[in-house]
């Protein structure tokens, strides 16, 4: 932007005026600043001493140099006083910088007419750090403040503005500060020596990820697991309203590093991804769709069981909107983030639905960070997706895409196909160790304060404060490394001896059970047979239910025509309506059963008539419909948890009226779904009848029931996936499928499987963080040694030093009984006697960081239990008429999708009704 240095020159509109004062506070104000506030801090020691007579009434004198001078009247907000000072600023020494020597930090660039102590500033940047942040309540509140205390104001109600105004540049300052100290230390040991890898970025962004020694270790070949195991998920909370006033263009971007990645490399890989689809589908449009199911290059799964997981996932489904891009600029953002829940890199959406292109922007940064051979473990909501269309539309090459092991997160895992989860979900696929996959979910829930505010800023200003809060996490993270360690150690040797006692007592061999479960996966991922005989047998089943369903639609007439004969009726008009609409029913169900009966060939009619007459399988097929419909309604259930997006826009009235609702929909909901089981357990019980009657074929298993206790929690070990005696599949079955023993030993065996990977990951973990503490105090002590003369930063790098220490204890003792992957030696870098003089304040220290763990160690049941609450609120606002509230409803409106496996397409049909 260019404007004239004329004698003469034009007006500058308002807007050209914030882009000078902002050039000039990027450009020359605030480096000026970062060497003379460091300079403060050391001399007032860390702000403690600030805003003594010395300091506060300190003076520059005349200048001697015969500048032009300025006088300046500066209206200063402290604590408990304010006050009004003059000064003389010229320019060699502007106004900024004679504020800054006085501990007062400046509103404007040039000519300030308010300044802040730097005390109060830094508390109100703690204080925003850790609620949301509301600069007008605070400046109401201390304007009043300082009023009752006699203080007159003349800058009332612009003290908002400019308060604000110092306060981000203020936090601009302390990011600038911060990055000049930690660049001493970094350029101590970015010495050449680590070559071959990850990059000196991500090694800031997670220690005990990347900035281990050498990622090479021999001790990671003892499993086969991925390197480095990170999440990604897309949160659509954190939208950005467009402008009401549809003003063009945004606010100028912040002189600080960001996390978020840059939107021409967000567009650049859009481009490519559509470039991608569109190649390949115009060299596929001469292939005809085959008729068999199959495999498609490269997976693992059968296209029926993907397609089955696509249908039940709106991320999946790119075109779905999940915000208005016709009233938020940004509809979300999707990050990248590790196992230890510290962000790598988080995009900007600007699209209505979450396209994949944005997943691939960030695993394309990721790998230009990571060595060569360096291998990956990724969790992610709809991992078998993006591994399926990485293959299909050649995203990645083949050299990074053999590197990449997809799973599935645990929390939406049970919304996959079963034969899709013993292939993704992290609890059955080597390598993940008890990896959630739910660090983002985490994020989300620490940013969800910041949705308001967020939503009316400025673009830049937005990623800003995103930024800023990031960072807040990080240093509450590092902190609590050695806590995070300790617990996981806990819970995964808890965790792995209770498996290995119950194996124990099951007298199993290894061999055999890992036999068994090979045998398991190797028939569970086969493909479906014709979809023509699957067609046919789908569309006598139905029939079939048509039948039942009639002949309770007629009884049901009776009953309430014998009503109406009745002497006493106490309601005539209801009982009438009810027959109408029974009536109703009837109809419509025998115009659907003839329909589907017309439809039938010569060969179907047949199978009808054979299935009727065996009564065997006529029950086991209704068995396995209702098992399916209890599936596909408990998914149903489930999917309404992971939409958080929506509880946010309540506000606490609202949300307080809709508990009463949440209550009355949770009743509403499960007597059918605890009915149905009901019903599949009666079923069953005639099934194990008949076998023990001989009604059946000589080899048939009788089915296992649904227990009603944990129905709701769709874990992966419960039965309500296997289909055991409910296809001809189990006749003759194998231990895997018939041997309960062999069965609860698989899944224990599978436990101790996963709980070793944890174990040896946490290991190496162990001998990293301790790796990064002697890497990290020797780099400081040779920085110390290289600013001896340097007063300013020798009081800074031994305040960073002092931290280290502080943090060295903590992790020490947590860290203490956990083995080291390989031979590290007894020294964490601090002395003996320098550990030893701050052991006495370490209970403190540990209180302290325990609080600040909230963030990342959120426990399962926690999470489930408030994310289950605000979601059955915001199912509630889809309208009673979405719940299936009997069988004769579900089998009312039978289509060509009989049974879907998908509860969100179920959801659509019944609202377009």
């Amino acid at each position: 932007m260019h404007f004239s240095n004329d004698a003469s020159p034009r007006r500058l509109t308002s807007s050209q005026k914030r882009a000078n004062q902002w050039r000039r506070w990027s450009e020359d104000i605030i480096p000026a600043m970062i060497v003379p506030y460091l300079s403060y801090i050391q001399e007032t020691v860390s702000l403690r001493h600030a805003n003594t007579p010395a300091i506060r009434h300190r003076t520059d004198g005349e200048c001697g140099t015969g500048c032009r001078t300025c006088n300046i009247k500066v209206a200063c907000v402290f604590f408990d006083a304010f006050e009004e000072i003059a000064i003389i600023a010229c320019p060699c020494s502007p106004a900024p910088l004679q504020l800054l020597r006085r501990g007062l930090f400046p509103c404007a660039p040039l000519a300030p007419s308010l300044a802040v102590d730097l005390q109060l500033l830094e508390f109100v940047r703690l204080l925003f750090l850790r609620q949301s942040p509301n600069q007008t309540a605070w400046c109401d509140a201390l304007e009043t403040f300082l009023d009752r205390m006699k203080y007159k104001l003349r800058l009332k109600n612009s003290l908002r503005r400019r308060f604000s105004n110092a306060f981000h540049w203020y936090q601009v300052l302390t990011v600038l500060a911060q990055n000049h100290i930690y660049t001493l230390v970094v350029g101590s040991w970015t010495d050449g020596a680590r070559v071959d890898q990850p990059s000196d970025y991500l090694c800031s962004r997670c220690p005990l990820c990347f900035r281990g020694n050498d990622w090479r270790n021999g001790a990671r070949d003892s499993l086969p697991m991925p390197d480095v195991i990170v999440c990604i998920d897309a949160c659509f909370t954190q939208k950005h309203s467009a402008n009401p006033r549809g003003a063009a263009g945004s606010d100028p971007p912040n002189p600080t590093p960001s996390f978020f990645l840059p939107t021409d490399d967000v567009k650049a890989m859009e481009d490519f991804v559509e470039r991608c689809r569109r190649d390949r589908r115009q060299a596929r449009t001469s292939r005809a769709e085959p008729d068999e199911d199959g495999y498609e290059e490269g997976m693992r799964i059968p296209v029926s069981v993907l397609n089955g997981c696509g249908d039940s996932f709106i991320a999946a489904d790119e075109k779905r909107e999940k915000a208005s891009t016709c009233f938020f600029t940004d509809t979300g953002l999707m990050a990248l983030v590790c196992r230890h829940d510290r962000v790598l890199w988080i995009a900007n959406l600007t699209s209505a639905g979450e396209k994949q292109h944005y997943a691939l922007a960030l695993l394309d940064r990721l790998f230009k960070h990571i060595p060569p051979q360096m291998t990956i473990g990724l969790l992610y909501d709809i991992g078998c997706q993006l591994e399926r269309s990485c293959r299909k539309w050649n995203f990645m090459d083949d050299s990074i895409l053999s590197r990449i092991t997809f799973a599935v997160a645990v929390f939406h895992a049970y919304g996959h196909q079963w034969a899709c989860q013993i292939v993704y979900h992290p609890r059955k696929r080597e390598g993940f160790g008890l990896s959630d996959g739910e660090g983002c979910e985490r994020l989300w829930s620490f940013l969800k304060p910041l949705i308001p505010s967020l939503r009316v800023s400025g673009f830049n200003q937005r990623l800003f404060v995103l930024n800023t809060q990031i960072r807040h996490l990080d240093s509450k993270s590092l902190q609590g490394f050695g806590h995070w360690l300790h617990r996981r150690w806990i819970h995964c040797q808890s965790k792995k001896h209770d498996a290995l006692d119950c194996l124990h007592t099951l007298e199993l061999d290894e061999n055999a059970l890992c036999v068994e479960w090979k045998a398991q996966v190797d028939h569970q991922m086969r493909p479906t047979p014709r979809q023509s005989r699957n067609k046919a047998v789908e569309v006598i089943t139905i029939i079939l239910a048509l039948e039942k369903m009639l002949q309770a639609q007629e009884a049901s007439i009776h009953e309430l025509e014998m009503q109406l004969l009745g002497v006493r009726v106490p309601n005539i008009g209801e009982v009438n309506l009810q027959l109408v609409d029974a009536r109703s029913r009837y109809k419509k169900t025998a115009d659907t059963l003839r329909r589907r009966r017309a439809a039938l060939g010569t060969e179907d009619k047949v199978n009808l008539e054979k299935m009727k007459k065996d009564i065997y399988l006529t029950v086991r097929l209704n068995a396995r419909a209702i098992k399916t419909r209890i599936r596909d309604r408990l998914r149903q259930r489930k999917f309404e948890l992971e939409r958080l997006e929506r509880s946010y826009r309540a506000t606490v009235n609202a949300e307080r009226k809709l508990h009463a609702n949440t209550q009355h929909s949770i009743k509403r909901r499960e007597p059918g779904i605890l009915k149905l089981i009901t019903t599949y357990n009666s079923l069953c019980s005639q099934l194990r009848s008949l076998i023990q009657r001989r009604r059946a074929p000589p080899s048939a298993v009788p089915p296992h029931v649904i227990p009603r206790e944990g129905v709701f929690q769709l874990d992966v070990d419960d039965d309500i996936w296997q289909d055991v005696g409910l296809d001809d599949d189990t006749l003759n079955p194998p231990a895997w499928l018939s041997d309960d023993t062999v069965r609860n030993g698989i899944r224990l065996q599978l436990e101790v499987d996963r709980c070793n990977e944890e174990e040896a990951r946490l290991m190496w973990e162990r001998a990293i963080i301790q790796e990064w503490m002697l890497a990290e105090w020797d780099s400081t002590q040779t920085a110390l040694h290289t600013v001896v003369a340097d007063p300013v930063m020798s009081f800074h790098l031994r305040s960073h030093a002092d931290e280290l220490v502080n943090i060295c204890i903590i992790w020490k003792k947590k860290v203490q009984n956990i083995p080291c992957a390989w031979p590290m030696t007894a020294s964490w870098g601090p002395s003996d006697e320098a550990l030893d003089d701050d052991e006495s304040s370490e209970g403190d220290r540990e209180g302290d960081c325990e609080s600040d763990l909230e963030y990342g160690e959120i426990e399962d049941e926690e999470l489930m239990d408030a994310i289950e609450e605000i979601a059955l609120v915001d199912e509630y606002r889809y309208g009673q008429n979405v719940e299936f509230t009997d069988d004769l409803d579900d089998l009312d409106d039978i289509g060509d999708d009989f049974m879907p496996s998908s509860p969100i397409k179920s959801l659509h049909k019944r609202r377009n009704i």
